[in-house]
Order: C-alpha cells, then sequence, then structure tokens
C-alpha cells in the first residue's frame, strides 16, 4: 500500500519551446505553447508564427466568422506563395493513402491483446478483433525498443531485427488493410552503433521488414538526409513527425502528429490540415481519460486519431462514450473521404443560432455534384435535439449518418440529436442516392452507441509463484517473515509503477515531473525465507543444462555463458526452471531487498539486474520488477533504462518482451528457497 510520496529534483534542460517545463503551472491546463493561436482578422500574421501554429482558434462572437474565414484563406495563400509550396509528394500513387489513413493504433509490440504469451506467438487477428470497439484501424505503429532499451548494449534497430517473425506480423497487418509504421529514437546514440548511419539502418531495416511509414520519436521533422532515405526507398516509407509540424516540412511529410492540441471553445483549424487538406493529422493527449475535445476537433477538420490506450506500459484506456464517438466519425470519414479531402470545406459554417447557444457547432464540406455534409459537435454535458443546421436546398434528400436515420425530403435541414460531448454528422444529397449509402445506414442505426464516460480502469495482478519444495544450497541469506514498511525508490518515468498511471488528465510533463527520482513507503508481507548470496554462476546454470537436457520453447538470443560469473542470457521462465530444479524458486522484490541488507549477500562482477519473483500483468501489460541495477548503462539519454550499481530499495518496472527479446547480459538471477 503507498503511505507517502517524496520529490526531489531538478532542472529543466531542454531547449526546444515544445519541451517547455510545466512545474511552474497547473499541469492539468495547457501551456502556452499548446493554446491555439489568435489569427488577425484584418492583417497579416508573422510567419514564424503562422508557419508553426497548432491550431487557428475560431473568434467567440459567430459575427466575426465570416471574416475569420476570408482570413484564413489569405493566410494559405500567402504561405502556398511564400514556401513555393506545389505539394507534388501528395500526387504519388503509393503514398496516397496517407490523406484516408484516419485511425492508427500506438501499440507496445508485446502487447497482450497482439502477443499471445501463452502460445508465443503473434495473433493479429485476435489483437484486430478485441479492439474493433474503437471501430477499426486505419494504420499500427509497433512501438519496440522504449522503454526496454538501455538493459543492454542493444540498439533500437537490434529490438526490431531481434524479433522472430516480425516480417510475417507486418505483411498479416498489411493484408487485413492496416499500414504499418516503425518508429524511429533519434536519441538513441548510447548503444551499440549500427553499421550504417542512421537514416540508411532505417531505410534497410524498412525494407526487410515491407513497413509503409516511419513515425518519428520526439521528432518534429526528419532532417533532409533522413527524408531522403525514406522517402526513395523501396517500398517508399511516409514520415509522420511528433507534435507540430511546420508548414515547410510539409511539402515531404504526409502525416504528423497533433500532440496535445487545445482548442477554442468553437471549433478551430488545425493549421497544417489547412495548409494541405491531404496532410492527415492524428490527435491525442496520451494521459487523458476524456477524449472528446480531440475527436470533436478531428471530426470538424476532417482529420484522424491516434488511440494509445497503454502508454508504455500504462493502461489509460478510451471510456465507451468516446469509443462510441470514434466509430460514429470513422464510418463517415471513410465513405466519404473525397469530400473531407477535395471538397469545398467552410469552418463554422450553418449552425442554427439555438444549436449555438447550446454549444452546438457544424462545419461544411460539399461537392460539385450536389452531395453536401455537415460535421456537427456537441460541446456541451446535454444532448441536443432540434434545429441544428440553417441550411436550405431544394429538392434535397437529407440523412443522419451518425444515427442511420432517413431525415426525408425538403428545402429546409430538418431537427436532428447530436449527443452530448458528441458528434453527429448530417447528409444532403441532389439526385440519385451514393452506392455506399444503405450500408452506411444501417451500420450506423445497428451501432447503439454509448454514454458512459467511466474510465475503464485494470488492475495489474501479481503471478504467485509456485512454492518452493526443497531445502537450501549453498551459502544464504535468511529473511523473516511478517509485514514489514520498506521504502521503494525509482526514478519516475512514464511507465509508472506498480497500479495506475503517474499522470492523469494532464498535458505534457517534463522536468521536474518527469525522470525524477523518487521514493514510496509501501507496507507488504514478506515470507520467511532463505535467499542465496550470490547468483546463480554460468557453471551452475550449465550443471543444470548438462542434468536435465533443458532447452527453453523459445530459443532466440539462447546463450549460456561458462565461467563464475552470473549467468545472463536466460529470460524469466529459464530462471525459473533452474530455480525449480534446485527445489527453489526467485525471491520477490522485497524478499531480495530485505536481504540485500543483510551480512553476507553478495553481486558477482560484473554487477547485473536480478529477475525477480514479481511479474505483474493487467491482461495488456507484462512486467517485472528488478532489482539489484548493472554495471552497464546507456548514457546520453533520460529515455534509457535506468543503469548502473543501484541500491537494494532501487526497483525497476522491466516491461517484459518475448520471443527472447527479454534475454539479456545484463540481467541474471538468484534463488530462494521458503522457511519450513
Amino acid at each position: 500500500m503507498r503511505r507517502s510520496t517524496i520529490s526531489t529534483r531538478t532542472t529543466d534542460r531542454h531547449a526546444d519551446p515544445d519541451e517547455a517545463a510545466t512545474n511552474r503551472f497547473d499541469p492539468l491546463v495547457p501551456r502556452p505553447i499548446d493554446l491555439p493561436t489568435t489569427l488577425p482578422l484584418d492583417e497579416p500574421l508573422e510567419p514564424g508564427t503562422g508557419d508553426i501554429a497548432k491550431v487557428f482558434a475560431a473568434p467567440d462572437d459567430p459575427a466575426d466568422w465570416p471574416a475569420w474565414r476570408a482570413a484564413l484563406a489569405r493566410w494559405r495563400e500567402e504561405a502556398h506563395a511564400r514556401l513555393r509550396y506545389d505539394g507534388v509528394i501528395y500526387d504519388r500513387s503509393a503514398t496516397g493513402w496517407t490523406s484516408s489513413c484516419y485511425s492508427v493504433a500506438l501499440v507496445w509490440l508485446w502487447d497482450e491483446r497482439l502477443f499471445d504469451r501463452e502460445h508465443g506467438r503473434f495473433d493479429v487477428a485476435g489483437f484486430l478483433a478485441r479492439t474493433s470497439d474503437h471501430g477499426g484501424f486505419d494504420g499500427v505503429v509497433l512501438w519496440h525498443a522504449y522503454p526496454v532499451i538501455g538493459i543492454d548494449d542493444r540498439n533500437q534497430f537490434d529490438f526490431y531485427r531481434d524479433v522472430p517473425g516480425l516480417r510475417d506480423v507486418i505483411a498479416e497487418f498489411q493484408s487485413r488493410g492496416l499500414r504499418v509504421f516503425l518508429d524511429y529514437n533519434p536519441w538513441d546514440t548510447g548503444t551499440r552503433r549500427p553499421p550504417h548511419d542512421d537514416a540508411t539502418e532505417l531505410a534497410q531495416l524498412a525494407s526487410e521488414l515491407g513497413t509503409d511509414g516511419m513515425f518519428l520519436d520526439t521528432m518534429k521533422e526528419g532532417d533532409s538526409r533522413l527524408v531522403s532515405a525514406l522517402l526513395g526507398n523501396d517500398p517508399p516509407q511516409v514520415l509522420e513527425g511528433e507534435s507540430r509540424l511546420p508548414n515547410a516540412r510539409i511539402v515531404d511529410h504526409q502525416l504528423s502528429w497533433a500532440q496535445w492540441f487545445a482548442d477554442s471553445t468553437a471549433p478551430g483549424v488545425q493549421r497544417a490540415h489547412w495548409f494541405e487538406r491531404r496532410h492527415m493529422t492524428h490527435q491525442t493527449r496520451r494521459w487523458n481519460r476524456d477524449h472528446s475535445d480531440e475527436l470533436q476537433s478531428a471530426f470538424m477538420n476532417g482529420t484522424g486519431m491516434l488511440v494509445w490506450d497503454t502508454v508504455f506500459g500504462v493502461w489509460v484506456g478510451w471510456n465507451e462514450r468516446d469509443k462510441a464517438t470514434l466509430r460514429r466519425m470513422l464510418r463517415v470519414q471513410r465513405a466519404l473521404t473525397t469530400l473531407f479531402v477535395h471538397g469545398e470545406w467552410t469552418p463554422l459554417a450553418d449552425a442554427s443560432d439555438e444549436a449555438i447557444a447550446a454549444g452546438v457547432y457544424a462545419s461544411r464540406f460539399a461537392d460539385q455534384r450536389g452531395s453536401t455534409l455537415w460535421t456537427l459537435v456537441n460541446r456541451g454535458r446535454a444532448d441536443y435535439t432540434g434545429p441544428a443546421l440553417t441550411a436550405t436546398t431544394g429538392g434535397t434528400a437529407w440523412f443522419d449518418l451518425t444515427s442511420g436515420a432517413r431525415l426525408g425530403h425538403g428545402t429546409a435541414a430538418p431537427a436532428v440529436t447530436v449527443p452530448a460531448r458528441g458528434v453527429a454528422a448530417v447528409l444532403a444529397v441532389e439526385g440519385p442516392e451514393p452506392s455506399w449509402l444503405a450500408s452506411l445506414l444501417a451500420a450506423a442505426a445497428a451501432d447503439r452507441g454509448a454514454t458512459d464516460a467511466t474510465f475503464p480502469a485494470r488492475t495489474a495482478q501479481r503471478v504467485r509463484p509456485r512454492p518452493s519444495r526443497g531445502r537450501p544450497r549453498g551459502v544464504t541469506v535468511r529473511v523473516e517473515g511478517g509485514p514489514r514498511t520498506l521504502p521503494m525508490t525509482y526514478r519516475r518515468r512514464e511507465t509508472g509503477g506498480y497500479q495506475g498511471a503517474p499522470y492523469v488528465e494532464e498535458w505534457k510533463p517534463l522536468p521536474p515531473r518527469l525522470h525524477d527520482p523518487r521514493q514510496e513507503l509501501l507496507d507488504v508481507t514478506v515470507a520467511a525465507v532463505e535467499v542465496a548470496a550470490h547468483e546463480v554462476t554460468n557453471a551452475e546454470f550449465a550443471g543444470f543444462l548438462a542434468a536435465t537436457g533443458y532447452r527453453p520453447t523459445c530459443e532466440n538470443r539462447w546463450s549460456p555463458g561458462t565461467g563464475d560469473g552470473a549467468a545472463t542470457m536466460v529470460d524469466l521462465a529459464d530462471a525459473r526452471a533452474y530455480a525449480e530444479w534446485v527445489g527453489g524458486r526467485l525471491p520477490t522484490e522485497f524478499e531480495w531487498q530485505v536481504a540485500a541488507e543483510a551480512p553476507g549477500f553478495t553481486r558477482a562482477t560484473p554487477l547485473v539486474w536480478n529477475w525477480t519473483e514479481s511479474e505483474h500483468t493487467d491482461g495488456i501489460t507484462r512486467f517485472v520488477m528488478l532489482k539489484g541495477g548493472s554495471d552497464h548503462e546507456s548514457t546520453g539519454s533520460d529515455w534509457y533504462v535506468d543503469g548502473g550499481p543501484r541500491d537494494p530499495s532501487f526497483s525497476l518496472k522491466f516491461l517484459l518482451p518475448g520471443l527472447g527479446v527479454d534475454r539479456s547480459p545484463g540481467i541474471g538471477f538468484r534463488v530462494a528457497w521458503e522457511v519450513r
């Protein structure tokens, strides 16, 4: 049980304004850099401001909206001319799919919905079925190295190449209609250097795996070398930058990550998408439990969402209401992509006075063939039912695409319902109905939606160890059983602790609220055990192999060593198998900690982390607490796993990869026996 929290540290070393520290004000509100930009209605906007704006704020007074729309048009024309923008990359047939890539899932490669740990295989079909309540994805980012990179000298490319069968996993996603992105960690400079520069290595890796694009972690934009290598690759790779991509880079980055974009009360316009309608942005606020603001901004702009329900091992799942909203949006966006991308887009148009007074707003998308779509959002906490639009047409059939209702024919827009904190879409069609319309209406009508905005909490359950059955071997350290209050020290990372998210509804956490040393006092009960005074050695482990003929279920990275050093390159199952052979089990992290404070407890050199019997899973992420620290330490970035010798109280939450990727020269183990 958590009793107290102590924070220490520190300094803010970030120079990028998007990395400005959040400690000087309330972290639950946007930083100034996150706020929407005011676009002057009657004078030019300074390019240094306009070219990097996140969102152009809408005026509060609806009477100013026509002038605002005119200012938006002038701004875009001036920016295109000044930058000599041609948009030719968006004409490439090989990568034209980006403009309709509305929903992308950011997924830890070892997410237990995707990786079947029991059978040691990936289950793409199972993952898509288990996440289908989000409306299906158009793309998936397979996040792989962070937050475990740095446990040894492996680099980010190794953490992809070490995964058996990964190309087949990617091919299966693609066969099911999804585009697959790798992620690039430019901060990875302190591990083993690959044969080529990063740009060449990424291009080769993409060709080996047959992927479609690259997520640029912590980067707004790639440099010229990276852009050239990826765009000219076979297959060509698209680039998606994190956060606000400047106008000058929209020419060669077809997507961007719209992270922490605050909006105005009346929904504003996303600058990058307004500059180039074919440029896709993906909204996300990773620590939010209410995604209605992001969803509404995306729907009013005709852009997409990044679905990130597990942030580097921390469950931040979506509520039922927001998943229902996303499903509503995606049905409309996928059916009407041509209208969203190429139709005449008029932001904040045609909403009735009654609707605006209730916090309901509309954007209009129209084509030359007589189809007009209005996307509507409800900022309020109550459903709105009534005349939402002032538009009038002749000979028009009206449809509610989000409820699946046929609204009849007439010159005036009929009344509709826009759910609280939700969205709606009204389509007016002159002439024959589109061929896709009947199936969309049926699917919308069959989806009953949801209003429940409760956070779907998960609890990580400890995997209980098998009791030991034998007597201690060799020299041991006695741990007396009973209740204790133990300090746990750690570095606050995005991985969190045993339970819950380290940040809730917060905007971007940065030092000193990120990577700061922490201490908690935990009330625990430890068993009476004898803990081996030293780690299992290579020689001892070799004796186990010779005596039993043991072979692991997966032999990837299986390379037992020799001599008296600590046995490493063993995964958790290997360590448990050895412990069972000698009649013991692994010590829990608390048993290890108490034993480590006692006389006679020793560490082999070089120091390596120790596996413990502290395996947890919440059904999505599996992790183990490692103890002891190691002599290895990857330097140059705070994003690496903690290295170096560590006090016995220090615990490292290590997200558990599979298929042997968790075998490391930096992790060994020791055995414990219960006292009877």
